[in-house]
């Protein structure tokens, strides 16, 4: 026996669980936080207010909850799943009913210290959810229509929930999210060339219908669109946002202007520059190598999410590791997708960098359950 595994086996159960923590996860996440806090200090003018100190603190509250989920023990957030899953649909039902309004729609519920996003809440729960049933379905059963149908409509309860808020860029990432759940949990691939399919067919319908009686968006979310295919068509209404961020983005070269001397967001050109749009401040100031650099550390969140998963042989908590990395992988790639003009711009956040309590908190709360199953694997 080495010094060190008598070392852990000699401290008491609870205390012994810090050693089997996944601490290169942790160094990984305070460093990519540590970049929020820096980018939002500077989006600010070099303050700490209103927004860096703030986020700080919502970490530290989130690092603490994702120590004290991480201590429990795996099979307790497996049965707690449906409780969550039933708990996001309601707080999203109080959403339709007395949420706060912001910018065109109803997503919030205030809770007088801040403002609850359940849509962000419903990314995870849905997760767990997905987790239990496929740990509880024989394997066998995975690609039977039956048991294809029930997955199928847990994914889109909460998706409906959200498209009335209306919030298209959540509803697709709970879609995609759930989407890989089922591909994980080994469903047969001709469900997804149906899809993919069914997927075309409705991109077609969309934009036949923009006009009719029977449109099936907002027009603002086709101003989106429309804006997404030619940018340039409008680079002082529409467009300016997408139009800014290409030029923070192209302005910042190889190596950035440098630490604090980016002038679309010093100078307020870009819109957004401490949420969705933080991407492009980074790739200005710090350019292609603050921004590859950035996208390293969260291809090695993923890789050691991945690898924690692969090494587990409790089907749940592998699923759910899984699952938290391809929700996190969906929150960067959209969202730079989004800011370089490569996709539409749907506010999508960039994770644990954007400013925004409960993006923040939520994907703590998921790396405390992929701590947990990192913890209580069986050895």
């Amino acid at each position: 026996m080495s010094y060190l595994e008598y070392t852990v086996k000699s401290v008491p159960s609870g205390a012994r669980k810090l050693f089997y923590l996944n601490w290169p996860l942790i160094v990984l996440i305070v460093s990519v936080a540590s970049i929020g806090f820096l980018m939002l200090y500077s989006v600010a003018g070099g303050s700490w207010t209103p927004w860096a100190m703030a986020q700080m603190q919502r970490f530290a509250l989130g690092l603490g909850l994702m120590f004290i989920i991480a201590m429990v023990p795996i099979w307790f957030w497996r049965n707690m799943a449906v409780v969550a899953y039933l708990g996001t649909l309601f707080l999203l039902l109080l959403v339709e009913l007395i949420g706060d309004q912001g910018g065109g729609a109803q997503r919030w519920i205030d809770l007088g210290f801040m403002r609850l996003q359940p849509s962000e809440l419903a990314k995870i729960t849905l997760v767990m959810l997905l987790a239990a049933y496929y740990d509880w379905l024989p394997i066998q059963n995975t690609s039977r229509p039956l048991w294809v149908l029930l997955p199928l409509i847990l994914i889109l309860i909460p998706v409906a929930m959200v498209l009335r808020q209306p919030d298209l860029g959540t509803a697709l990432l709970l879609v995609m999210g759930g989407g890989i759940m089922m591909w994980l949990a080994g469903l047969h691939r001709a469900y997804f060339a149906a899809v993919v399919t069914a997927g075309i067919g409705t991109v077609l319908a969309v934009f036949r219908s923009q006009g009719t009686d029977w449109q099936l968006l907002k027009d603002y979310q086709y101003r989106r669109i429309d804006t997404f295919l030619t940018p340039d068509s409008d680079p002082l209404g529409a467009g300016y946002h997408i139009t800014q961020s290409k030029i923070a983005l192209g302005s910042g070269g190889w190596t950035g202007r440098g630490f604090m001397q980016g002038t679309q967001a010093r100078l307020n050109f870009l819109p957004e520059k401490h949420t969705d749009f933080i991407f492009t401040t980074l790739a200005e100031e710090f350019g292609f190598v603050g921004a590859i650099s950035l996208l390293i550390l969260y291809g090695l969140i993923i890789a050691f999410c991945a690898l924690s998963a692969f090494n587990n042989k409790d089907r749940f908590a592998s699923l759910l590791t899984l699952g938290v990395a391809a929700t996190f992988f969906l929150f960067f790639a959209v969202n730079m997708s989004m800011v370089m003009g490569l996709a539409p711009v749907v506010g999508v956040p960039l994770p644990l960098v954007s400013y925004g309590g409960s993006a923040m908190l939520v994907l703590m709360v998921a790396f405390g359950l992929v701590q947990s199953a990192h913890i209580h694997r069986p050895r």
